[in-house]
C-alpha cells in the first residue's frame, strides 16, 4: 500500500469529480458497513440508503444522481463501481517479483526465459517454452513444451499450462487452473470408447483472468480460443473447440461444451451451462443456472430454470412451455370476445 492520498489526488487520477474535502486522506478501501475516516467506500444505490446515513468512511464514490445523498467528502464518476475497482488497484499495488531462476527450479536448456522473468520454486519449463518479459511463474507451477506465456503474465502456484498453448500478454491464471488437458474425445466402438487425439491448442489472448481450477480444455483439430480481455471465474470448465469472445465474463462453476462459439462483451451467471456446438451472438447476458440449450442471434438476456423430467416429457412440457406467452394471449383474446358476445345478449 503506498500511504495516505489526498482524495483530490485520488481524484486527479482517476478523472472522478471531488465534492469537499479534497485534502481528506485515504489509506484503503472498505464497505459502508465497516469504514472508518481513513477509508473510501463505495454507495451503489438506493438499496444502500441507511448504510450510506450510518458509514464513518472518510470519503464515498457514487454517481451524479446521487452526490446529494451524502455530505460526506465524495468523489462523483458517471460509473462508480469501475471508479472504486480502479481506487482500490491504486491503493492496493501488486509488489512486483524479484527476478531470476529459483534454484529447485527446472527450466529446460532450450527454453527462453526473459531475465526480466521470475520462475518460483519447483516450477517447471520444458524444452522449446517462451516466458516473456516480467512474467511470473509461481511455485510449483508447470509450462510444457513449446509454450508461450506473454510479457507480465502471472501464474499463481500450481498452474498447468500443457505443451503448446499461448498466452498473451498481461493474463492472469489462478492456482490449480489447468489450461491445455485433452478434450473429451472419443469414439464408440462396439460399446468401448476410443479416445481421439487432441492435436489442437488453447490460444489466450491478452489481458485475460482464469479463476482457481478453472479448465480450458485444448482443441482436438482446430484450436481452442480466449479472446482479449475475457475474464473467467473459478471452477469454470471451457470445452474443446470453444471460441470465447472479447470482453465476455463467466462467473463460477459456467459450464461450456466442446465447439460452442460465443460472441463478445457477454455475461453468463454462476451455474449457467451451454450446450456444445451452439452459436451465442455478441451481448447476450446468461442468468445463473440457466440451461443453453439452442443458439441465440439476438442480443438481450436470457433466463430459464426448468424441473428435470424423462426425456420426452420434459421435451413435451418444454415445447408447451415455449409457447406459454402465445397462448395466453390467444386465451385472453377470446375471453374478450366473449366478454362482447356476453353484453350484447345481456
Amino acid at each position: 500500500m503506498p500511504g495516505p492520498v489526498k482524495l483530490g489526488d485520488i481524484a486527479a487520477r482517476l478523472g472522478a469529480r471531488v465534492i469537499g474535502g479534497a485534502e481528506t486522506l485515504i489509506e484503503q478501501v472498505a464497505s459502508l458497513e465497516h469504514a472508518g475516516p481513513r477509508h473510501l467506500a463505495f454507495y451503489s444505490g438506493p438499496r444502500y440508503r441507511a448504510q450510506l446515513a450510518a458509514t464513518r468512511a472518510g470519503a464515498v464514490i457514487l454517481a451524479p444522481q446521487a452526490e446529494a445523498a451524502t455530505k460526506l467528502p465524495r468523489l462523483v464518476a458517471d460509473n462508480p463501481h469501475a471508479c472504486f475497482a480502479k481506487a482500490a488497484q491504486l491503493l492496493n499495488p501488486v509488489a512486483p517479483p524479484s527476478t531470476g531462476v529459483h534454484a529447485s527450479a527446472q527450466v529446460h536448456s532450450a527454453a527462453g526465459v526473459a531475465p526480466s522473468a521470475c520462475i518460483e520454486a519447483g516450477a517447471v519449463v520444458g524444452a522449446g517454452a517462451v516466458v516473456g518479459e516480467r512474467a511470473w511463474i509461481g511455485a510449483g507451477c508447470y509450462v510444457g513444451e513449446g509454450a508461450t506465456i506473454g510479457a507480465d503474465s502471472h501464474l499463481h502456484p500450481h498452474a498447468v499450462v500443457y505443451g503448446g498453448c499461448r498466452l498473451g500478454a498481461r493474463v492472469i491464471v489462478h492456482a490449480g487452473a489447468v489450461i491445455g488437458a485433452d478434450g473429451f474425445g472419443l469414439a464408440n466402438e462396439d460399446g468401448r470408447w476410443v479416445k481421439v487425439p487432441q492435436i489442437g491448442r488453447v490460444l489466450i489472448g491478452d489481458d485475460v483472468e482464469i479463476g482457481a481450477n478453472t479448465t480450458i480444455d485444448r482443441g482436438a483439430l482446430d484450436d481452442t480460443v480466449i479472446e482479449e480481455g475475457v475474464k473467467l471465474d473459478n471452477q469454470i470448465q471451457i470445452g474443446h473447440n470453444c471460441r470465447i469472445g472479447a470482453h465476455t465474463a463467466m462467473a463460477g462453476c459456467v459450464g461450456v461444451a466442446g465447439s460452442a462459439v460465443i460472441g463478445r462483451h457477454c455475461t453468463f451467471g454462476a451455474a449457467a451451462m451451454i450446450l456444445g456446438h451452439l452459436s451465442i451472438c455478441d451481448g447476450v447476458r446468461v442468468s445463473a443456472g440457466t440451461l443453453i440449450s439452442r443458439s441465440i442471434h439476438k442480443p438481450g438476456t436470457y433466463t430459464g430454470i426448468f424441473p428435470f423430467d424423462e426425456n420426452a416429457a420434459w421435451l413435451r412440457n418444454a415445447a408447451l412451455l415455449r409457447r406459454l406467452s402465445e397462448l395466453a394471449a390467444r386465451v385472453g383474446e377470446l375471453e374478450k370476445t366473449r366478454g362482447k358476445r356476453n353484453k350484447r345478449h345481456g
